[in-house]
């Protein structure tokens, strides 16, 4: 019963947290009480209930909302942090590779993405390294995404044996 009542507990108290600290008007939380700050208490709440039961499906989501939002509030008050595609496709295979720690599920997944992120967020120093290895290389590495169609449609209309 006590495991029901963690997720509704944590949005509640986190909303009306926000609520309370908005009505307050206290400079200092002013920046902080925005849309991702809501994706962030989501967040905590499912992960929490995740972590405090014995099912590890709500880490994934979890870490999804609480990533993304965390990385919202980076982004708009830090100029060092990069706002590209692969950060949030590195949010998703971290949340995977949590959910495959607790449950022993996700781990191709986690790796797929991972995998993908890191060629999304290193994409210049790839072209750079191929661009050491002759324009041939580089003109096959314009093919990448008809490559990861193809082993896309693979997995799903190959039936294994």
């Amino acid at each position: 019963m006590r495991q029901q009542r963690i997720f509704p507990g944590i949005i509640l108290i986190g909303f009306g947290l926000y609520f309370f600290l908005q009505q307050a008007a206290i400079v200092w939380f002013q920046p902080f009480l925005s849309w991702p700050t809501l994706f962030i208490v989501i967040g905590f709440a499912f992960l929490a209930d995740a972590y405090s039961g014995r099912e590890g499906n709500s880490i994934l989501p979890g870490v999804i909302l609480t990533g993304f939002g965390i990385h919202f509030h980076v982004v708009n008050h830090f100029g060092f942090w990069s706002n590209d595609t692969g950060v949030f496709i590195l949010i998703i295979a971290l949340g995977f590779l949590l959910q495959y720690q607790k449950t022993r599920n996700g781990l191709f997944q986690g790796l797929l993405f991972l995998i993908l992120a890191m060629i999304t967020l290193f994409y210049d120093k790839v072209i750079e390294w191929l661009g050491l290895l002759e324009n041939r290389a580089l003109s096959l590495w314009q093919f990448w995404p008809v490559i990861l169609i193809a082993f896309g449609g693979y997995l799903l209309f190959v039936k294994k044996k």
